[in-house]
């Protein structure tokens, strides 16, 4: 290609913003000069057009820190574009976005980078899990009332059982004549079949008589429609508690009121909103334009602190990219819905300038080699932090479908405490029929306890002599089983 040779007087024009142009931290502590004062990727892309070019370039920063904008009152531009218009640089190079009124004024290369306007908000503070938090789909007042429904119809069971002839059965089926019934429907055996029930476990008792079971049955249809809701809320309940965000797109936030919205004030996402023919944007505009205090803020970088600061209650109309560079550095903020509108970052230069198409055809090339792409994530993923959220993201999705240990962890915690209770209660039995056998083998407690304890322990052993005195008195007979 030709060679461009851009003179030291005719400098390029650069505006200070992350990651396009950042200044430079000696790592000795020593004093830089020129164009080694400063990095970024606006910097990255001059330099790889230049060596492609052999071109050369001095940077210049523009004084009043502005991308340019027309003033229809006083009908002069600022920034960059009044720097280009005064002729005091060839170019103007940063996250520059073209539009029909600055091309109106000055060249542009074609788009180094495309994007669109986006909305930036904050994350949903997660709070975490409760140990407990299995009990949440019914209120405390729901779950006292079971138990004690549960306590109750265990209770009327026991009575109806007493009351009910049906429930008094023959011990000893073989003697058709029995001097004595049975029932078994102790206070024991009545807790069983109810707590089964509401468990959905069932019950290997059941009622005989009508009346018995016209209770069970009662309590069973409770159950259902006790454990069914308990599931369907549990369900509801996980699937709410994993909803972030509030706003899904930028029309959601048009249809409320609550979250205020703004840009940069005097930007090309402001004049996007100034000229739209969109009704639900010229609304939002409406909106922006009469909310007090203003939405609008003087940088991308202050519009950022106020969505951080905001509490969710304040959204930003930004580029995407550099929604997608903060992003990748505070995961405490996320894009929302897609992109609005569609343009693209170019080189301005002074109108008709001579070196437009050589320009062009770099900055072709350069996305045809992946140069640009590779650019890109160097300076957003890369370096000065980026890539920090990008684990994140992933360990998000992969969780999306699983519970945690602290969600579930009050499930382990009754599972444990139901076990230690159950022991403690077959210490208590073992303990009161080692005292049983001691008095009616006239055992010391301390001989009847090695006795019994040695024989529990013995796993191998798969019968127990038992041991039953005589009606007389007189004597025992043993007899074993299985």
């Amino acid at each position: 290609m030709a060679q461009i040779k851009i003179l030291d007087q005719s400098k390029a024009v650069f505006r200070l913003g992350d990651p396009y142009l950042m200044k430079k931290t000696s790592k000795y502590g020593k004093e830089l000069f020129g164009n080694d004062r400063y990095e970024g990727y606006a910097l990255d892309l001059m330099h790889e057009i230049c060596s492609i070019l052999n071109c050369s370039f001095t940077i210049e920063l523009v004084a009043d820190g502005k991308y340019g904008n027309f003033d229809p009152v006083t009908k002069e531009w600022n920034g960059l574009i009044r720097h280009l218009l005064d002729r005091k640089a060839d170019l103007a190079v940063c996250d520059l976005t073209i539009t029909y009124e600055r091309r109106t004024a000055v060249d542009f290369t074609m788009p180094f980078m495309t994007l669109g306007i986006s909305v930036l908000y904050a994350k949903a503070v997660k709070e975490p899990p409760e140990l407990l938090s299995f009990a949440h789909p019914l209120s405390l007042d729901v779950w006292l009332y079971m138990a004690t429904s549960y306590l109750v119809v265990s209770l009327i069971i026991f009575l109806v059982a007493r009351l009910n002839p049906n429930d008094w059965e023959n011990p000893h089926p073989c003697d058709p004549n029995p001097e004595e019934l049975e029932n078994i429907w102790s206070i024991r055996n009545c807790c069983w079949l109810t707590l089964g029930s509401i468990m959905a476990q069932g019950c290997d008792l059941l009622p005989k008589g009508i009346s018995t079971r016209m209770v069970t049955a009662s309590w069973w249809f409770f159950s259902l429609i006790m454990t069914s809701s308990y599931t369907a809320n549990m369900a509801a309940f996980l699937t709410m508690s994993r909803m972030g965000l509030s706003i899904e797109s930028a029309e959601d936030l048009a249809t409320q009121s609550k979250i205020k919205y703004g840009c940069v004030a005097g930007g090309s996402t402001c004049s996007f909103f100034a000229s739209t023919n969109v009704s639900t944007y010229h609304q939002m505009w409406v909106q922006m334009q009469s909310a007090d205090p203003t939405v609008f803020e003087l940088s991308n970088r202050a519009g950022v602190a106020r969505v951080l600061a905001s509490k969710r209650r304040y959204a930003f109309f930004m580029e995407s990219t550099n929604i997608e560079y903060e992003t990748e550095r505070n995961c405490e903020l996320v894009q929302v819905g897609g992109q609005i509108d569609s343009k693209g970052y170019g080189i301005a230069m002074t109108a008709n300038f001579q070196h437009r198409k050589l320009f062009n055809e770099a900055i072709l090339k350069m996305q045809e080699m992946g140069v640009l792409h590779r650019l890109k994530n160097k300076w957003w993923r890369e370096r000065n932090g980026g890539g920090k959220c990008t684990e994140d993201k992933t360990l998000a999705e992969d969780a999306a479908a699983e519970l945690t240990l602290d969600n579930m962890g009050g499930a382990f915690v009754v599972l444990g405490i139901g076990m230690v209770i159950a022991i403690i209660f077959s210490a208590c039995e073992f303990i009161w029929m080692v005292k049983k056998l001691a008095i009616n083998e006239h055992l010391p407690f301390k001989v009847a306890l090695r006795q019994e304890l040695n024989f529990a322990f013995n796993i191998w052993e798969r019968q127990k002599k038992v041991k039953q005195a005589a009606a007389s008195g007189a004597g025992s007979k043993g007899f074993e089983t299985t």
